[in-house]
This record gives structure tokens, C-alpha cells and sequence, in this order.
């Protein structure tokens, strides 16, 4: 069945603690009739939100076109963590890729964190950008390795940021046992994802671009222009943008081979009250080393928001609490007692690498995808950089897809069964601590 529908009811944003705690706008118009822009924009989430803010900004006729609501996809339920870099060591980018193509990634990344942080200070502040993202690691390898990630920061892009953590210091910070050390960086961040998509989108409408709601998008006819066509209107577009990512299914070929749908899911607990103190010292997000990552940080009402746990089936499972309950507790015994207020899921995209796919799928026709849980502030940029190379300006993107992210063996009809075999084996060896 349709992601898009599988898992919540149209229209509607899932039941989490970041919908209770957004001031969400009335649901726009439906696409009806035909209509002509310079760019049609399919999905609103960071990445085709922004796109639409720069293209309107630059004097483009934007339509944006959403199955549900402007934010409704992993825009609006991740962890809400700000990452630097991508879902790859630097030191092991510039290994792969050469030092320059490293260093231009890398620049990428750091300009991301900065529009990021620039559009919540100016359309956005109430969700909240607070600095700070710790990572935990279970071996003395792991710390090892972080740690010589840290230096080669510091020594080959002055990134002066992280401090390398101990298990002790660790500890001072995140009061779990599990960790042997880590790292906090304070260039990275937490944001509430929801109320930044909101702010986002009342952006980009107030720039002149125009996002439709509740107007899936059923096919695309290739050709200049490209006719994007929904169950009741046509878009006519000289330019093309595939923004949907986990939620865009079957509807180009190459995006398909090359970005896989994942499930991922998050708690809230009830307040913690004081014993929020106990968990973390410090108004941080963290996140580990497992491969399927433990992810939390606290609120603003003092509670715990983890996350923890994916499934590869289109379907949610009908376990989420318990499972994510036992999760956190093997983390924080001292949470044993303490209910889950909130449970919700939601859909990404992941890539064979873990890193964006960013390509050209038409001569009039991109798409940005794949971001494999870094995509807080990545989705956005590369919603910039295809809005730059609309407007002739191609270097960031040339940047971007060049990144190597294959198709995943057997292309999009055999990729799930696959990846889905290949996750299980890691997440058992998650469990059994290999």
C-alpha cells in the first residue's frame, strides 16, 4: 500500500508531542483545474519549501504540490536534530573522495547548518534552535575513532567545535553507563522540526510562492514543459522538483533504484520534573552508535523525546511503545516507572551509502533525496542548491551529486526484501552488543 496512506489519515498530522505543541495553520486549497508555473514543486517538506522560498525570492512562479499537509512527512515528526557533516566520517569522505571534494562537502554542510539556523531566527524562532549534540559511542575503539575524527576537524578545516569526551565526561552530561565516551559538539543543534516547517512554509507564501494541500501527484509526463498531474488538476512546468523523499513512491525510476523508505519511530515521556536531571545535564540532543541509532533529547516541558527503533515493511508495527520503552530503559534504568505520553512514526529516505542523492532525472527534472537521518539540515540546502541551479547557478549542486550513492541491488521492485535482510542482521548484532 501507498506510504502516503498507510500509516495516517489524510490530511491529518499524526498525534505527536510536536502537533500539540504547534500552532498549525488552517489546510490550504487543493490543486484544481489546470495551471502553469516556471516550477512545480512535489512535497513540502524542508527540501521543497525551501527551494520554493529561494525560487520565489528570485521572481519564479513556484506551485508547490502536497498529498497532505505542508510539513506532514519526516519534516514535521524527526528528532529534530541538527547534525554536521553527513552519515559518513569526514576523514573517510576525504579518503574516498580526494581532499578537495571532501573540503567542498564538507563547506556544504556547514553552510546547511547556517541557513538553517539563519531561516529560524527569521521565520521560525519559535522553534527554538538550541546548540548542542552529543554522541555516544560503546567501545574504546568507537571513542577512539571519534576522537581522531574530532582532530582531523580541527587540523584540516578549523572546525574548533567538538569536545572529545571520556566515558567520565560523557557521563557528567548523558547519566547513562552504556557509553565508553563520545563527543559534544556544540556547532551542531536541536530544533522543534514541526513548528520550523510551519514557519518555513508561511515563508515561502509570503514570498508569492503557492503551496496546494491535499493534491497527490500521480504522474509526471517527461517533456518541456513537463505536465505534473494530479487526481483533479494539471501543473505545466518549465522545471521540475522530486521533493517527497520516503514519500514520493513510484513515481520516477531513478529515484526509486536509488532511495529506499524506512520507518522510524519516537516517544514522549510524560514530565520528568527533576528527574529530567538524571537523564541529561545539559539542554543537548544525543544520539549513538548503534546502527539502528538511539536518538533523545528533552523538551521543553522536561520530557524525554526518544527515539529508537525502525522497521522496513510499508506498515507500521502494532509494538511501537513497548519496544521503544525497553529501548530507552536499557539506556536510563532509573526511567523504568515513567510512561510514554506520546508515540508517532514517520517515513525517510536512506541511500546504499547513507549519503543525499541529488540528481538530474530529466533534462527539466531534479530531485533530492536519501539523507539517511542527517536530513534536518541537509534537505533544506539541497532544496537550495536545485533552486540555484534552476537559476543557473550549478556548482553546489555538481557538489552534491557527485556523491557516490549507487542503486540498491535489485532496483526498486527487489530493494526491500534486500535492505530489509541486510537490517536485521545488524540490528541483531545491535542486540548482541557485536
Amino acid at each position: 500500500m501507498n506510504p502516503l496512506y498507510r500509516n495516517d489519515t489524510a490530511g491529518e498530522f499524526p498525534a505527536s508531542w510536536y502537533a500539540s505543541t504547534a500552532d498549525l495553520p488552517p489546510q490550504r486549497p487543493s490543486l484544481r483545474g489546470n495551471q502553469q508555473a516556471d516550477v512545480c514543486i512535489i512535497g513540502a517538506g524542508y527540501t521543497g519549501l525551501t527551494a520554493a522560498l529561494r525560487l520565489a525570492q528570485a521572481g519564479r512562479k513556484v506551485i508547490v504540490l502536497e498529498a497532505h499537509r505542508a510539513g506532514f512527512g519526516a519534516s514535521g515528526r524527526n528528532g529534530g536534530q541538527v547534525g554536521s557533516g553527513y552519515n559518513w566520517h569526514q576523514i573517510d569522505l576525504a579518503k574516498k573522495l580526494g581532499d578537495g571534494p571532501a573540503r567542498a562537502l564538507w563547506d556544504c554542510a556547514e553552510q546547511a547548518k547556517a541557513d538553517l539556523h539563519d531561516l529560524i531566527d527569521t521565520h521560525a524562532p519559535d522553534a527554538k534552535w538550541t546548540p548542542g549534540v552529543a554522541f555516544g559511542t560503546y567501545s574504546d575503539k568507537g571513542r577512539k575513532d571519534l576522537h581522531a575524527e574530532a582532530e582531523f576537524l580541527a587540523r584540516n578545516y578549523g572546525y574548533d567545535k567538538i569536545t572529545p569526551l571520556d566515558r567520565a565526561g560523557l557521563h557528567d552530561i548523558v547519566r547513562t553507563d552504556a557509553y565508553a565516551g563520545g563527543w559534544l559538539d556544540n556547532g551542531a543543534a536541536h530544533i522543534h522540526p514541526l513548528r520550523y516547517a510551519v514557519g518555513l512554509a508561511a515563508a515561502a507564501e509570503a514570498a508569492g510562492a503557492v503551496i496546494l494541500e491535499g493534491s497527490e501527484v500521480h504522474c509526471i509526463q517527461q517533456g518541456t514543459p513537463a505536465r505534473v498531474q494530479t487526481g483533479r488538476g494539471v501543473v505545466t512546468a518549465d522545471h521540475v522538483i522530486l521533493a517527497g523523499n520516503g514519500y514520493l513512491p513510484g513515481i520516477n525510476r531513478k529515484v526509486a533504484a536509488r532511495v529506499m523508505a524506512i520507518n522510524s519511530f519516537i516517544g514522549a515521556t510524560e514530565p520528568l520534573g527533576d528527574l529530567a536531571d538524571e537523564v541529561l545535564t545539559r539542554d543537548i540532543a544525543v544520539a549513538d552508535s548503534k546502527f539502528v541509532v538511539n536518538y533523545y533529547r528533552l523538551s521543553e516541558d522536561r520530557r524525554l523525546l526518544f527515539g529508537g527503533r525502525e522497521s522496513y515493511s510499508v506498515g507500521f508495527p502494532t509494538d511501537i511503545a513497548p519496544a521503544l520503552h525497553a529501548r530507552m530503559v536499557s539506556l536510563f534504568p532509573q526511567l523504568a516507572q515513567v510512561k510514554l505520553d506520546y508515540v508517532w512514526g514517520g517515513t525517510l529516505g536512506i541511500t546504499m551509502t547513507r549519503l543525499p542523492a541529488l540528481q538530474r532525472v530529466a533534462p527539466n527534472m531534479m530531485s533530492g533525496a536519501g539523507f539517511s537521518g542527517h536530513g534536518v539540515a541537509l534537505s533544506g540546502f539541497t532544496g537550495r542548491v536545485m533552486a540555484e541551479a534552476i537559476l543557473g547557478q550549478t556548482g553546489r549542486f555538481d557538489v552534491m551529486s557527485a556523491l557516490p550513492v549507487p542503486n540498491f541491488p535489485g532496483g526498486a521492485r527487489f530493494s526491500t526484501p534486500l535492505l530489509t535482510l541486510a537490517m536485521t542482521w545488524y540490528a541483531l548484532r545491535d542486540r548482541l552488543g557485536v
